[in-house]
């Protein structure tokens, strides 16, 4: 089997391609200097050439304040360059996953939200990530959309990286309460990943690591973990306005997980404990 990852620079496409190498998949991994996602002759070359059975689509404008401002390249990558990739896909009868996230829903009440629940993006990021979404089924039979949220891995930006790196100028920090999610670790995600590609289990998915906790909770075992003296101190959304609104319930439930045989991410606090880890190799 042949993989195709996109986004290979980013926090998720080198932890898959990491994963598949290490079961002995072929992987090719692209970014954007070798397959510009939103120019159609570009995608169609470069996924032609490398021919493969499956493509991974990790490639994605994640800049959710700045996408307010930037809605028109937003929608080129994520919609676009999306439905490129899907309409190849579709011609080379490959496979396809495409990575979305908890934005694609409106963030109201506390219930987890399910697959097939009813779309409503708050925001430009959450929108053309839906649109995102529609382009691969309209195009695509054999597809998986999997659902993530609050991403962290080795590679990029992330929530755990900017508190470690506040701590070092700071003994107190604000932290908002009132969004509730679970963390999603890219070293785990990719193995789930690389377990769905060699099926034929389509369709909608959620993938978290286990446990639900608020923003602020998140911090203060960051600081636990990584053995910082730091004061938290939790404010409500309210408090600490953004350009782009976020869903105070990014809640997602991962029973089609069970049900079709895949294995669940380990428990937030389990891969936050190896992520620090692995930092500090690193260092």
């Amino acid at each position: 089997m042949k993989v195709l990852v996109t986004g290979v620079k980013g926090q998720l496409g080198y932890d898959v391609v990491n994963e598949l190498t290490s079961r002995k998949i072929e992987a090719v991994g692209v970014d954007i200097e070798e397959m510009d996602i939103t120019n159609p002759e570009s995608v169609n070359k470069v996924i032609k050439e490398i021919n493969p059975d499956a493509v991974i689509h990790c490639a994605a404008y994640t800049a959710v304040d700045a996408a307010e401002d930037n809605e028109e390249i937003c929608r080129r990558v994520n919609r676009d360059g999306t439905e490129n990739i899907a309409k190849v896909c579709k011609e080379l009868d490959c496979k396809m996953i495409y990575i979305s996230t908890d934005y694609v829903f409106d963030g109201q009440g506390t219930r987890p939200w399910e697959p097939d629940d009813k779309q409503t993006p708050l925001n430009v990021y959450g929108q053309t990530k839906y649109e995102g979404e529609l382009a691969v089924c309209s195009n695509l039979d054999k597809y998986f959309i999997v659902r993530i949220a609050w991403v962290f891995g080795i590679n990029g930006k992330n929530f755990i990286k900017t508190m470690l790196n506040l701590a070092k100028t700071r003994n107190e920090i604000s932290v908002v309460n009132d969004q509730f999610g679970s963390p999603t670790y890219t070293y785990d995600l990719a193995r789930l990943l690389v377990d769905m590609v060699i099926t034929d289990k389509y369709g909608f998915y959620h993938a978290t690591n286990e446990g639900i906790i608020s923003w602020y909770e998140f911090a203060c075992e960051i600081f636990k973990q990584a053995g910082i003296d730091m004061k938290v101190k939790p404010v409500s959304s309210a408090e600490y306005p953004a350009k782009a609104k976020r869903p105070s319930n990014s809640r997602m439930s991962k029973d089609k997980l069970d049900q079709n045989g895949f294995e669940r991410l380990p428990s937030w606090q389990d891969a936050l404990k190896r992520y620090l880890n692995e930092l500090k190799k690193m260092e």
